[in-house]
């Protein structure tokens, strides 16, 4: 059977094994929900992997930085998918990351939910007109010049309304950190992924981290491959729609 533009929609077993074997070429992975794509649409898992392992495949970044964007994105508290984070997480230490690697971004994860409060604090300020409560401390500024930009971390209106919460939150962002693990620019290009993810997008943070990252001198060609990995994650949508299909069959028959 034909489709009116005329490709076949149907396909033989041998094109479907064909379909599978680049798709775990590409993806590292077979699943459940693929199967059954597959069956139903296999289409659509010959094009998804074709559109979601194009940035790995032609950026710029090293397998061990990729993956480590994939722990990121998928650990974050705005995805939490775990499957994905196992296979990526195992991925990356594969291809040479570290276990300080790994907690250095589980860290920037834990820090990711700052730059909104920040945000929202500096929303407060201004209706509540606080703007003239406390004065800044100048150690604790300095900290705050120093960290702000490279967190995305807009925390001026945040240190004048409760001093005490910015030092706590400054400690953090120092010291929660492995000794070792990734580099400041390594940093930031996994923030820019975690703020740029349609699952917490972020523009302002988004801003701060482009801004801290060319200044850094990272090429714009590799804060592209860190923003492209983000997109496809929208793909565990489908994947659950395709495990609920499989199941609502199954209790039918």
């Amino acid at each position: 059977m034909s489709t009116p533009d005329g490709v076949a929609e149907d396909m033989t077993e041998a094109e479907r094994a064909r379909v599978k074997a680049f798709f775990i070429a590409e993806r590292g992975y077979w699943r459940p929900w693929t199967e059954t794509m597959l069956e139903a649409c296999p289409r659509f898992v010959q094009q998804y992997a074709r559109y979601a392992g194009y940035p790995a495949r032609t950026g710029p970044l090293s397998e061990r930085m990729v993956e480590l964007i994939y722990v990121a994105l998928d650990s974050s508290s705005s995805h939490l998918f775990e499957s994905g984070l196992h296979t990526h997480m195992k991925r990356a230490l594969e291809v040479g990351a570290t276990r300080a690697d790994i907690f250095d971004v589980l860290h920037l994860v834990a820090v990711q939910g700052v730059a909104s409060m920040c945000q929202a604090t500096d929303i407060l300020a201004e209706l509540a007109d606080l703007t003239e409560v406390t004065a800044v401390d100048e150690k604790l500024q300095a900290r705050i010049d120093r960290l702000g930009a490279k967190h995305a971390l807009a925390l001026n209106s945040a240190t004048r309304l409760d001093p005490g919460y910015a030092e706590v939150l400054l400690d953090f962002v120092e010291q929660g950190h492995p000794g070792a693990g990734l580099s400041p620019a390594e940093r930031s290009l996994v923030q820019l992924a975690l703020h740029a993810c349609f699952t917490a997008f972020n523009p302002g943070a988004v801003r701060q981290i482009v801004a801290t990252a060319l200044a850094q001198g990272l090429p714009a060609s590799e804060l592209l491959q860190a923003i492209q990995l983000g997109a496809h994650l929208a793909v565990h949508g489908s994947a659950l729609g395709a495990d609920v299909f499989r199941q609502v069959i199954a209790a039918k028959a």
